[in-house]
């Protein structure tokens, strides 16, 4: 007789936007996220026996993603992603694991006639902050910090070679070459137990992604890479040293071609 094994449903494509304005100095600050929301638990009959009894709206899930963000912090992202899962697993008693994902678009503040723009932005880049939160009941809450899309080019200092040749190779050797890649880095924190962990680690969330984006710019540019794996081990470890709670790094890195001519 066929069963669900498995079965998770939300909410994509959350928009969510909030300024925070500073009236001392008449500053704003903008924060702008893509949501989703995806829950697990006893939901099967909604799948077998069509019984919506059981289900949570993905109306809801949209309009709790708007009130969570309205009472409390959006940054840093990992805390606010935290916050909405833990919402969903102590609300419903049926849902057991709630996974939520955000996508931190960038905003950089105007710089006009050498002064900061109070209340002005432009996006500089396809560069994108990610954070993954799972708040999963009786285990804790899982985060998964990422940076994607950061786009690197360098015109020398990386070569490519002493790799296995046969007859279906036809790739040079080279000791000299143009490297450039889309990168896409993630670090996974040790497993909080509850809310209040995360609350108490969220000061190191910002200095990590500044710190593993810095890691990332400088070790592109200045290693003689011999291959982008030896490169991006490297961006890894140095991640690892620079923050203890963090207990795994992951990177991609592919390669973007440019072909000499001549």
């Amino acid at each position: 007789m066929p069963q669900v094994t498995a079965a998770r449903y939300g909410k994509d494509n959350i928009r969510v936007y909030k300024v925070h304005r500073d009236e001392a100095t008449k500053t704003h600050t903008v924060m702008e996220m893509t949501v989703c929301v995806l829950l697990e638990g006893e939901i099967d009959t909604s799948y077998t026996e069509a019984d919506n009894s059981v289900v949570v709206a993905t109306d809801t899930m949209k309009n709790t993603t708007y009130i969570i963000a309205k009472q409390n912090p959006v940054t840093p992202p990992e805390l606010f992603a935290s916050i909405l899962g833990t919402h969903f697993i102590e609300t419903y008693k049926h849902i057991h694991t709630a996974h939520i994902s955000v996508i931190v678009h960038r905003w950089t503040r105007m710089t006009l006639d050498g002064q900061p723009h109070p209340h002005s932005f432009f996006r500089d880049g396809a560069e994108k902050r990610i954070v993954e939160a799972d708040a999963i009941e009786g285990k804790g809450i899982e985060v998964r910090s990422a940076l994607s899309d950061l786009l690197v080019l360098k015109s020398t200092g990386s070569a490519f070679h002493g790799f296995i040749r046969n007859d279906f190779t036809t790739l040079p050797e080279v000791s000299d070459r143009i490297l450039s890649t889309s990168v896409d880095a993630g670090w996974r924190w040790k497993t909080f137990a509850n809310i209040d962990g995360v609350r108490q680690d969220a000061g190191k969330f910002d200095e990590a992604f500044s710190t593993a984006r810095a890691i990332t710019l400088k070790t592109f540019a200045e290693d003689e890479s011999p291959s982008v794996q030896n490169t991006m081990y490297k961006m890894c470890e140095q991640i690892l040293a620079k923050e203890a709670s963090v207990v795994a790094v992951d990177y991609a890195l592919p390669n973007k071609h440019y072909f000499e001519i001549g």
